[in-house]
């Protein structure tokens, strides 16, 4: 190819700078000249967003510092999301979801076990939290951060403002060579081969490209509007299409995990940054109205006099049938959304990314894996969606038809209906995701994790062996404590990080 391939972005964002920031740094050898085009008329929404801890990997590829990025975008650390009031009737007010790290290899067969010989009538103990040890830095509201000499890798992500971090990679990738292009599309022109092939500018200027991303949001400009790829919707067993937020001020000491707590037609999120706290109410429309929504999200708050302005967000949950289509590849909103519960928004936003880096130079700049690519990415997707629905399906509320139909749906994949009946047969869990080869997704930890936390388990046996549980036998408790010992507490390493 005499000329660099042309690769034009459609829509900033988080998405689409990190596409452009990955782009110009794996592809710069690879002669691919990167544009993106961003509409003046579009501002970011700007809420408090949560991470998994893929997006450590994001910044540490491009050699961007946590000292230079936090600050610029209000972020925290983030070890830890804790489930408030999502099984009540089982007796669990709330339970952790810890990320797993390295330190975990001495605990994660102990508490697998546990939670066996618990279904199996043994009263051991099963709460995740003590078996992982971001459960100990978050209950001590301790950094992540790693001094010198701890010879562990410990695995985090971070709360952030989603509207500074687009603005900071975009800073990021236009000082690396990507072209910024301000202007609103007005048509979108393909080849009788249906690749698109120009896109006509408000201002009159046509961009012509070899390669397209679409990052565009819901609208999904290129690859729902003009490939007319079909969006197959996940409504059937994932309800909510909708949010409200508001803003609350910042905690004195922001804890370093996302708090989600059941409301009684959704859940909230509760995400600390260092400038404020970002709160938002995840809801379905078929069981409440908005301004039903925003009261109840106000009085949760406690908020009901104030004056603070609420903003609503509408959601489709879903993905389309081809992420890589014609010469366009979709990312983001564009392309897919599983609801915010467990922070993957970003996490399929970087995977996407990543792989399909990977499969482009493999082919030589070349649609050759295009079939492959979009099959890894629906089998990610489905079984991100099989893991958020199993919180919906194992809930034990019965405070209004919203969670009784969530218990009670039954539009289950068979991946999932068959980790459940494992489940409930007493079975071997993480031979099951074994079996499926679910590591890569949500690994046996983490449905552990969920499984355990609601407790879904049978009445202890009456005669108890008084041995067994491997939490104590195995001195677990204080291993961690011990470790713990070596980390500095949240507010004062943010502090560090704070301009003079």
């Amino acid at each position: 190819m005499s000329e660099p391939m042309h690769m034009v972005i459609v829509g900033g964002g988080t998405a689409g700078w990190m596409a452009a920031n990955l782009f110009a740094h794996h592809l710069a050898d690879q002669r691919v000249r990167i544009s993106l085009i961003e509409s003046p008329d579009l501002g970011t929404i700007g809420v408090g967003e949560g991470s998994t801890p893929t997006l450590k990997r994001f910044f540490n590829d491009l050699g961007i510092a946590e000292s230079e990025w936090m600050p610029a975008c209000h972020a925290t650390y983030k070890v830890n999301i804790r489930f408030a009031g999502w099984s009540p009737q089982m007796g669990v007010a709330e339970y952790s979801h810890p990320f797993i790290s390295q330190l975990d290899t001495f605990s994660e067969r102990p508490f697998h076990v546990n939670s066996r010989t618990r279904r199996l009538g043994l009263d051991v103990e099963t709460t995740p939290e003590k078996f992982l040890f971001n459960g100990y830095l978050a209950n001590r509201g301790l950094a992540p951060v790693t001094p010198d000499n701890f010879p562990f890798r410990i695995e985090y992500g971070y709360h952030f403002d989603s509207g500074k971090l687009g603005e900071f990679l975009r800073t990021r990738a236009v000082a690396n060579q990507v072209e910024h292009i301000q202007a609103n599309i007005t048509e979108v022109i393909t080849a009788p081969s249906k690749d698109i092939q120009t896109l006509q500018l408000a201002d009159g200027r046509r961009i012509e490209g070899d390669f397209f991303v679409d990052c565009s949001g819901f609208r999904s400009l290129l690859l729902q509007n003009t490939l007319k790829v079909p969006f197959r919707s996940f409504k059937e067993n994932l309800f909510n299409g909708a949010a409200v937020v508001l803003p609350t001020p910042a905690m004195e000491k922001p804890p370093v995990e996302t708090r989600a707590t059941a409301l009684s037609n959704g859940w909230t999120w509760q995400i600390p940054l260092t400038n404020r706290t970002g709160n938002g109410y995840v809801y379905s429309t078929d069981y409440l109205d908005k301004d039903s929504a925003e009261t109840e999200l106000r009085r949760h708050l406690g908020l009901l006099d104030s004056d603070v302005e609420a903003r609503f967000l509408n959601m489709r949950v879903g993905q389309t049938e081809q992420a890589w289509s014609h010469n366009c590849l979709g990312l983001g909103l564009s392309q897919g959304f599983i609801e915010p519960l467990e922070a993957t928004a970003l996490h399929l936003v970087q995977l996407g990314i990543e792989i399909f880096i990977d499969k482009f130079t493999a082919g030589e700049l070349s649609p050759q894996y295009r079939d492959e690519y979009n099959a890894i990415i629906s089998e990610r997707f489905e079984r991100v969606r099989d893991y958020i629905v199993g919180h919906y399906k194992l809930n034990t509320r019965d405070d209004s038809a919203y969670w009784r139909d969530n218990r009670n749906n039954m539009a289950l994949s068979e991946s999932l209906l068959q980790l459940l009946d494992v489940w409930y047969r007493k079975g071997d869990l993480t031979q099951e995701i074994q079996r499926q080869q679910l590591e890569s997704h949500f690994g046996a930890t983490s449905w552990h994790c969920m499984l355990a936390g609601y407790g879904i388990f049978p009445p202890v046996a009456p005669n108890q062996p008084g041995t067994g549980d491997l939490l104590e036998e195995n001195g677990l408790p204080r291993f961690f404590e011990g470790c713990a010992l070596n980390f500095q507490s949240h507010t004062d390493v943010l502090t560090r990080y704070r301009p003079a």
